[in-house]
């Protein structure tokens, strides 16, 4: 078992690969973490007969089928064209609830290259490169073959994704802004509600805006937590109770302030 750095991944270095190798490779576009779903370009370099060495076509239709089977099943590449890059999506297993310490897994990635009209095949050597914004990204080689001396048996990959350290260090700034709305708020219409300080009208304002601001902080989040994940339960609605909690406060002590008037 092989595994490569992390973050942005290498481009794919065909110089060291043999005229009979057939190699497919995944560059990496988007992962939609509610879904469950890894974006990614296939493009298939086959073994150099099947290609034109004066125009760099191909001399013969060309299907890839990956492991585990994506959303648009085999995908076609046709005679006389050059390769180009096909965009699929693959399952990517992961809870999106854990943000920001949520991760993501494929299975066990494979190709099968289909030649001739789906007369010959071969089984091709995966290959992973391009990188995602917020996201680190680790490609483990598999063993596939009887020979474990042989590094290039190593042909299939599992793709692993999980947030990297500069995002997560700005989600974790902005839940400790979240948490100090309300304990601001708190502080200073606790004092005013049991009449220890002078009330003062243009806090209203002010405690209107902490409020109407923790949704767009929230939505601020990077990676864009679920609907209902454990910072919603967590954080986020104890944070909007706090904040109704002093607003409730101020209120009482507006009402105790304007009774005191003759």
């Amino acid at each position: 078992m092989l595994t490569q750095k992390e973050g942005q991944l290498p481009a794919v270095d065909l110089s060291r690969y043999h005229k009979e190798d057939t190699i497919v490779q995944l560059r990496l576009e988007e992962l939609k973490t509610v879904a469950n779903r890894l974006t990614v370009n296939v493009l298939v370099y086959p073994e150099d007969s099947l290609i034109d060495q004066n125009s760099n076509v191909l001399t013969t239709d060309a299907a890839v089928r990956l492991y585990p089977e994506t959303d648009l099943g085999d995908l076609q590449y046709a005679k006389g064209k050059a390769p180009a890059q096909i965009s699929t999506t693959i399952e990517a297993h992961g809870d999106p609830g854990n943000w920001p310490f949520d991760n993501y897994s494929t299975d066990e990635i494979s190709g099968l290259v289909f030649t001739g009209g789906y007369h010959d095949k071969v089984w091709a050597r995966m290959e992973v490169t391009g990188a995602l914004d917020g996201w680190d990204v680790t490609v483990k080689r598999v063993h596939d073959s009887e020979d474990t001396e042989n590094p290039n048996s190593l042909d299939n990959v599992i793709i692993t994704l999980h947030r990297a350290s500069g995002p997560l260090i700005f989600d974790l700034g902005i839940l400790l802004v979240l948490i100090s709305l309300p304990t601001l708020a708190l502080v200073v219409a606790i004092p005013m509600a049991l009449g220890r300080t002078s009330f003062l009208p243009p806090f209203s304002t002010w405690y209107a805006a902490m409020l109407f601001a923790i949704v767009p902080l929230r939505n601020f989040l990077p990676g864009s937590p679920p609907p209902g994940s454990w910072v919603d339960q967590a954080v986020v609605l104890w944070v909007l109770i706090a904040l109704v909690t002093a607003m409730t406060l101020f209120i009482v002590a507006w009402a105790r302030q304007r009774d005191r008037k003759p």
